[in-house]
């Protein structure tokens, strides 16, 4: 069962480079034909891009807050993802500074799989530059009370 004394862990800030190659394999990963995406020397970023911020952060170093929440993998999955910008989306050369934290975890009763809890973690995304937020990322886990049968498909 997640860990409630997580809520506020935060990890050490960590950077993210914009970088133009990224957002191009980015784009066409995602089967996007987008020229904006494509073709610039300074490409805007496609607004999921800010996802890859998760080959950057480390728990072995400290950045990353989840490992406080403690869902059980067996019985946790994506719940949900949601992206705040604060202005365009960040070009190929900007520098993040990033910082997660853990905003919140609550349960709720479900209907087959017994109780719910979630984890919400929120990542800043700031310019490295000048320390304006660029953008907020809410990355929402969820865990199931009862663990998966085994050979069972519904």
């Amino acid at each position: 069962m997640a860990d409630e004394r997580a809520i506020g862990k935060a990890g050490a800030p960590f950077e993210l480079w914009v970088e133009r190659g990224k957002i191009r394999e980015f784009a066409r990963a995602t089967l996007s034909s987008n020229p904006a995406y494509l073709e610039s020397e300074r490409p805007v970023s496609p607004p999921t891009f800010l996802t890859t911020m998760f080959f950057w952060e480390d728990a072995a170093a400290g950045t990353s807050p989840w490992p406080h929440v403690k869902l059980d993998p067996k019985r946790g999955m994506h719940a949900e993802q949601e992206y705040v910008f604060h202005g365009p989306p960040p070009r190929a050369g900007t520098k993040l500074t990033c910082t997660s934290r853990i905003e919140n975890v609550f349960s709720k009763e479900g209907r087959r799989g017994g109780r719910l809890t979630f984890a919400v973690m929120v990542t800043e995304f700031r310019d490295a530059a000048t320390g304006a937020l660029v953008a907020e990322a809410r990355m929402t886990g969820v865990e199931t009370e009862k663990p998966p049968e085994e050979g069972v498909s519904k």
